[in-house]
């Protein structure tokens, strides 16, 4: 079937409808239909079970499911269908006795046994649907039977839901792949949208970056298998082997604006088109990544940030004691540093359960008023009063979750340290005199000068004294803590600093814990540091460093999560999670590559997104917790980003071997 859709009034003029009902599914006819998502054609395709047919939509003209069945099938005006969408959505998504079964079909190729292409084709359906095993299998089915006989056909459950569904039904009635298997190798990723012209440097290995990264300037793209931490700010990133959207690397890429993917054939292109040390435009999106070179060198200006100048409130640092962290609030950060003072804040959500923490659901998404009642059903709750709700979201996330326990040590003792040492502030005066003749050719060694005197330089009694009573009876030995770096120069708007300060996690004693103090103080004056405030306009005079001091937790499991899905900023349902075993710093270091979801916090639902180093999944069980915490980040969201409700919070948590979550780390997403 042809048609012509009606278009509002002020359309440029009438399209052709190319939706075809009951016709079997060719490949020529697939391509017709087809749009383009994420690198790969796909078709939106209805099966109506009472007329026993089925509907191939025509992608350009119908990108959604539910509004095509509500107007063409069901006859509906679309200000009716968005009067009750929820409940709609509900009939085609969750009834298990549903008229109408909605879903997509994807094109992809593999090789085959003479390792030429073969097309196959996936099925799945959207990520929220609770289709229960009868159902996908009826779904399968009814497709398989009326697409060319020639092209694979695999079904791809849509979230964990559909995947436990799966596994009481045959294989062979029931082919299927799973989401981690189908893009786990995919050619090109994309992690960071953006586009860069600039001069692509790529270097095989890390020793090769090693001994050129000093020559780097703003102008380059840096490609290599997996970039390190101590990457300057470049033009863009491009990284040959997996990895994960919230690597500090990544976290550094969202930061500073700039083009960030995988792209695991870039040695073969790179060869071909001899690439390296060449000029090209390089774009990121969403469905697409690109690397044009470029004819001749482009006359280019400085980056905005050559320009940049961060604005930061000035430290305070009046003499005053090291505080447990629930005595801090997020007002502290001038004497304490911003990590210190937003656990103190989040110990104070916990504690006294007055936050509203359902803003978020609040927000107008049209055309629903508000997520209010998604809110409600996600704590297993209905017809709530909006101060009941507000209660079940307090109770929810303090039965989730525990704030760590720690001392928080101010400024003001590294202030005393600094000014106890009249070689330190020597060293410090060279610095300044250096950044301010921006004579960059010397700031290494300054910076690494200054380390060696912090980390040597014996401290005043009366600082080292404070901080060894910091913690009651003093840092016992054999007990194990970790000390933090808690900065006022990070998680600034445009200023991150993910990945660029130390902590110290293997620390026994008073002698220990003393150095380790010293080393966090030191971190603030290495190069990278410096240069990359420098850049961004913080002065060093306005810097200092706080440090926090816990006692080691044994965790079994530890990661990150960022409430949004990094590779789809529009995307206001979903939460991306990473974790390995053990402690969070594997995740965004890179160490290791972590297990990866994305849990969907509005309809609810999961799904796995790669397996990662480990190569297999987490328990059902432990996937559960995992969506509470995602819904806890959530719910958090509505009060760490209160200024901006839709900015997102990046949090670094681990599951204890208790299997209960601690939040050691929280601050907002670098956009």
């Amino acid at each position: 079937m042809t048609t012509t859709a009606v278009l509002p009034a002020g359309a440029p003029g009438p399209v052709t409808d190319r939706t075809v009902i009951g016709e079997n599914l060719s490949l020529p006819l697939f391509r017709t239909l087809s749009g383009v998502l994420a690198g790969h054609p796909y078709l939106k395709v209805v099966v109506d079970r009472i007329e026993n047919t089925w509907h191939l939509l025509d992608t350009a003209v119908h990108p959604f499911h539910v509004n095509y069945i509500a107007t063409r099938v069901l006859g509906m005006e679309l200000a009716e269908l968005d009067s009750c969408l929820d409940a709609f959505n509900a009939s085609v998504y969750m009834d298990p006795e549903r008229r109408f079964l909605l879903g997509v079909l994807s094109l992809h190729t593999d090789e085959d046994a003479e390792g030429r292409d073969r097309p196959f084709l996936v099925l799945e359906t959207t990520e929220a649907d609770t289709m229960n095993g009868r159902l996908l299998e009826e779904f399968y089915t009814f497709v398989r039977h009326r697409v060319d006989g020639r092209l694979p056909l695999l079904l791809k459950p849509a979230n964990h839901g559909q995947e436990h569904e799966l596994a009481a039904i045959s294989d062979v009635r029931v082919p299927r792949i799973l989401g981690h298997q189908l893009f786990g190798n995919r050619t090109r990723t994309p992690l960071n949208p953006g586009e860069a012209v600039g001069r692509l440097r790529y270097f095989r290995t890390l020793e090769e970056y090693t001994a050129e990264a000093d020559g780097l300037g703003w102008s380059d793209i840096v490609a290599m298998p997996c970039l390190p931490d101590d990457v300057p700010r470049v033009a863009g990133f491009l990284n040959t082997s997996p990895g994960t959207p919230l690597s500090h690397t990544n976290v550094l890429a969202s930061g500073w604006g700039i083009p960030n993917a995988i792209v695991r054939d870039l040695e073969r292109m790179v060869d071909a088109d001899v690439l390296d040390g060449a000029w090209v435009r390089y774009r990121v999106e969403d469905d697409e990544i690109t690397i044009v070179p470029l004819a001749h060198a482009p006359t280019l200006d400085a980056p905005a940030w050559h320009q940049q100048r961060i604005r930061m409130e000035p430290p305070l640092l009046e003499d005053v004691p090291a505080l447990w962290l629930h005595r801090l609030r997020r007002a502290d950060g001038d004497r304490y540093g911003t990590k210190a003072a937003n656990l103190g804040e989040l110990h104070h959500v916990l504690d006294s359960r007055s936050a509203d923490l359902t803003a978020f659901y609040g927000q107008p998404r049209p055309p629903r008023a508000d997520l209010y009642g998604h809110l409600a059903a996600r704590l297993g709750a209905k017809d709530t009063t909006p101060e009941e709700l507000r209660s079940l979201a307090a109770d929810f996330v303090a039965g989730v979750i525990a704030a760590p326990d720690g001392v928080a040590l101010p400024f003001a003792l590294q202030h005393r340290f600094l000014t106890s040492s009249p070689a330190v502030q020597q060293g410090l005066g060279k610095l300044k005199m250096a950044l301010e003749l921006d004579a960059v050719d010397v700031l290494d060694a300054l910076c690494l000068h200054l380390q060696q005197l912090i980390r040597n330089t014996p401290l005043p009694e009366d600082v080292s004294r404070q901080i060894t009573q910091a913690l009651p009876g003093g840092p016992a030995t054999g007990r194990r803590l970790v000390v933090r770096s808690s900065s006022n120069a990070e998680d600034l708007p445009g200023f991150s600093a993910a990945g660029v300060y130390e902590s110290i996690t293997t620390v026994h004693g008073a002698d220990e814990l003393l150095d380790a103090v010293r080393q966090v103080w030191a971190s603030l004056l290495s190069p990278r540091s410096v240069r990359l405030r420098h850049q961004a306009g913080i002065s060093l005079d306005d810097t200092y460093m706080g440090v926090i001091i816990q006692e080691y937790v044994p965790a079994d499991l530890g990661g990150v999560l960022v409430t949004c899905n990094p590779t789809r900023r529009e995307d206001f349902r979903n939460v991306y999670l990473n974790c390995s075993p053990g402690s969070p710093e594997t995740v965004v270091d890179g160490t290791t590559l972590p297990l990866q979801y994305l849990y969907n916090t509005v309809e609810g639902g999961g799904r796995t997104v790669a397996l990662g180093s480990s190569g297999q999944d987490l328990p059902v069980a432990t996937r559960d917790k995992l969506a509470r915490l995602a819904l806890t980040g959530r719910l958090l969201q509505s009060h760490f980003s209160d200024t901006d409700l839709d900015h997102p919070l990046d949090i670094e948590w681990l599951m204890t071997d208790q299997g209960d979550f601690r939040l050691v780390q929280i601050r907002p997403y670098a956009l």
